[in-house]
């Protein structure tokens, strides 16, 4: 893999990619990023966790430095710049999908993440199924249409084609984690919109982007970016748009990337 001086920032997913299979960041991957940023490259964490599981799982010390796009590009957080932008589905949309869901499964798994507070309309342990750092709050489902979601969730949902070809005008749409987590947010938001917003306010073009990524959420991302790493446990959409694939999650795949890259902009 040759790597170019072009790389201006780097965009990291959490889960599946700079997080073990134990939920940890290990210690060659925080220092790698360390090392990036004091060089003068701008880290961004891009993920579609809400902001208090990423508090848990992402070293202190990363949290302050980077920017934060949760709930795959909804909710965007720069603390350098001040910037706060949140894209929430509206309630009428978020009432309509719930409907829909219902009917075509009476008992399905339905949650709701509003800015950093998570509701249900089913007690579950959701740190199983969904990784949760906590279970949320349940409440019954003529109140969840309520509410203002950054993100609908449906676990275990076997219609997704049916309601991404009825919501595709209304809203986004993702099938994740081998298929047993549905994902909507507003229409438009993504982890691609988001990145790129940051880069206009930062003046990075996104041809100086290096990204890395496991899933679908970071598909679009791989089609945009200059520099998109698919991790060697990615799905094969994901190592097919890549420009390199690096090792596993569990074997230091970003850090391993990353260590090369420093030593281009050394010798840059």
């Amino acid at each position: 893999m040759e790597l170019e001086s072009e790389v201006k920032a780097i965009v990291l997913d959490l889960d599946g990619t700079l997080l073990n299979s134990q939920k940890k960041v290990s210690e060659r991957n925080r220092k790698a990023i360390l090392e990036c940023l004091k060089k003068g490259l701008k880290v961004i964490f891009a993920t579609a966790r809400a902001p208090r599981s990423v508090k848990v799982f992402l070293p202190h010390e990363l949290q302050d430095i980077a920017t934060m796009i949760y709930y795959n590009g909804a909710l965007v957080v720069d603390n350098a710049l001040g910037y706060r932008k949140h894209y929430p589905i509206e309630s009428a949309i978020t009432n309509e999908i719930i409907e829909f869901v219902i009917t075509h499964q009476t008992d399905a798994c339905l949650s709701v993440e509003s800015e950093d507070t998570w509701y249900s309309n089913k007690t579950l342990d959701y740190n199983k199924t969904m990784n949760a750092v906590v279970n949320p709050i349940v409440v019954p489902l003529n109140e969840l249409k309520k509410v203002s979601a950054s993100k609908l969730l449906i676990s275990q949902y076997p219609h997704y084609e049916k309601l991404q070809k009825q919501f595709a005008h209304k809203v986004s749409t993702l099938c994740t984690d081998a298929g047993t987590l549905t994902q909507i947010m507003a229409k438009g938001v993504s982890k691609e919109r988001a990145v790129r917003k940051i880069c206009t306010q930062n003046n990075i073009s996104i041809g100086n982007i290096m990204v890395f990524g496991d899933d679908w959420n970071d598909l679009e991302l791989f089609y945009t970016s200059g520099f998109p790493i698919a991790m060697g446990n990615a799905i094969p959409k994901l190592k097919d748009a890549a420009y390199f694939i690096t090792d596993t999650n569990d074997k230091d795949g970003v850090a391993q990337v990353l260590e090369k890259l420093i030593c281009t902009v050394n010798n840059s």
